[in-house]
């Protein structure tokens, strides 16, 4: 592992293994998303997950895997043989985790109508992303994603993507004064 990343993976203060006084405590049915651990985590997840751009049905998949990271709302990542490829076209450009490694970012184009980067891949994860390997996620900004019927609210900041349901309670990352978080 390069310095760079060993340093970019040492940075935060907040990993899930305490959750701090200002998080909310989560009610029955409900995650803290204070307990998510950091290096993240992904999980399965069974729901039906749906993301839409007006009428046209982008993706629906029952085997998403959720990325669950310390301060964030869960990020759905839906297999590609799930999701209408033919209506995303690749975009220039990429960011950097220091978890999953290099990202690149997919627009939806459906006639004349286009989205411009309102999903993310990663083609060549690290190794212990590897899961995410053939599946992209949205953010739910533009687009409407929903897990079981329940439409998801967007995290805060557009660089998030987290998809905050009524079973996540934080605060969450990219709020007022979350910047160390």
């Amino acid at each position: 592992m390069s310095d760079r990343l060993r340093q970019a993976r040492a940075q935060w203060h907040h990993v899930g293994d305490e959750r701090p006084a200002f998080a909310t405590p989560p009610q029955p049915g409900q995650e803290s998303v204070w307990d998510y651990p950091r290096p993240p985590r992904i999980a399965p997840d069974a729901r039906e997950v749906v993301v839409t751009f007006g009428a046209l049905e982008i993706a629906r998949t029952r085997q998403a895997l959720r990325v669950l990271e310390t301060a964030s709302p869960p990020t759905f990542y839906l297999p590609q043989a799930d999701v209408q490829m033919a209506l995303l076209v690749a975009v220039a450009g990429n960011s950097f985790c220091e978890w999953k490694g290099d990202a690149r970012y997919w627009s939806v184009v459906a006639g004349a109508d286009r989205l411009d980067a309102v999903g993310w891949s990663y083609p060549a994860p690290f190794d212990e992303f590897d899961a995410l390997r053939d599946h992209i996620a949205f953010y739910p900004q533009q687009l409407v994603c929903t897990v079981d019927g329940v439409r998801a609210q967007p995290q805060p900041g557009r660089f998030y993507a987290g998809w905050i349901t009524p079973e996540v309670v934080g605060p969450f990352k990219g709020e007022p004064g979350s910047g160390g978080w």
